[in-house]
């Protein structure tokens, strides 16, 4: 079972996404261009404010505040858009990134200051550069300027540094390896114990509101509802996920890429899946064959 992911309305978030299998997917600079485009279109259509970025040959980095509450919705269309023209351009097949993106929540400002300085030193830690103002590929040279950013929330950042010197110094002296966290059992936290109630407290007063009772998951709110996944199955086979003729060859493979969209996408479990009237014949145990065979075709 996937853990679930912490977050609420307002909570600033450390979030990064890498290339599946570790391979580069940002090689030239107009792919880094192009992730740049989409970040910036994809957090004003969706109300993320964020405040740092830096992408990387194999993955990116994105340090955001959770405005609007949609930051599930915001990163699933940020990928997706990303992950089709890159396929496309490259003539590949299957998945670009490694999974869904991983986010650990930031206690307050102090830990923000800390984040985001990890983020934008991150091509310094990978020897690419000798200062991470000389980075191309990052937020570093958005701070401290005239003009108002139209990708990252530059005025906030200013405001929390309080002077280019004091962010440059600051950075640059910055020497953690690795961030702060705790794990909990929603997810992870930078921050301090104290927090860790707080946020936790916080993440419970959210009520799910789109999901079918019998199949809700009461762990996780940011996979998809298994109407979603079954009206998103209709339109791209044109048929009702209850008519699949399941005694057939063809029908026995929609079943699968069915079974494969509910375990990823709705994060049922096998248990969870067996409920639902196509699949109540097999066995738990025929599951895990069947996703896993269904999973190999849909990579190709």
């Amino acid at each position: 079972m996937r853990r679930a992911r912490i977050t609420y309305k307002g909570a600033f978030h450390h979030a990064m996404n890498r290339g599946h299998e570790g391979k580069k997917i940002f090689l030239k600079d107009s792919e880094k261009n192009l992730f740049l485009e989409l970040l910036k279109e994809t957090a004003k259509g969706y109300r993320i404010r964020i405040f740092t970025y830096c992408i990387m040959d194999n993955h990116y980095h994105l340090v955001l505040e959770n405005s609007s509450g949609r930051m599930s919705e915001f990163f699933k269309k940020l990928n997706g858009q990303y992950g089709r023209i890159y396929r496309r351009e490259n003539k590949g097949k299957g998945y670009v990134f490694q999974d869904r993106f991983k986010s650990k929540i930031i206690q307050d400002d102090s830990y923000l200051i800390m984040v985001m300085g990890y983020v934008l030193n991150n091509p310094v830690r990978a020897g690419l550069v000798t200062d991470f103002l000389d980075y191309q590929w990052s937020s570093s040279s958005l701070y401290f300027k005239e003009d108002t950013s139209d990708i990252v929330d530059n005025k906030y950042v200013e405001a929390l540094y309080g002077s280019f010197y004091n962010m440059s110094d600051q950075i640059r002296n910055l020497t953690i390896k690795e961030l702060p966290v705790i794990l909990t059992r929603v997810g992870e936290i930078i921050g301090g114990e104290e927090f860790v109630v707080e946020s936790l407290e916080k993440f419970n007063r959210r009520k799910p509101n789109d999901q079918v009772e019998e199949y809700k998951r009461i762990d996780d709110y940011y996979f998809d509802s298994v109407e979603k996944v079954f009206y998103e199955f209709k339109k791209i086979h044109k048929i009702n996920v209850f008519d699949i003729d399941t005694k057939s060859y063809k029908g026995k493979r929609l079943r699968g890429e069915l079974l494969v969209y509910l375990k990823d996408n709705a994060g049922l479990t096998y248990g969870e899946i067996k409920k639902v009237p196509i699949f109540s014949d097999l066995k738990i145990s025929s599951l895990g064959w069947i996703y896993k065979n269904a999973k190999i075709r849909l990579k190709n």
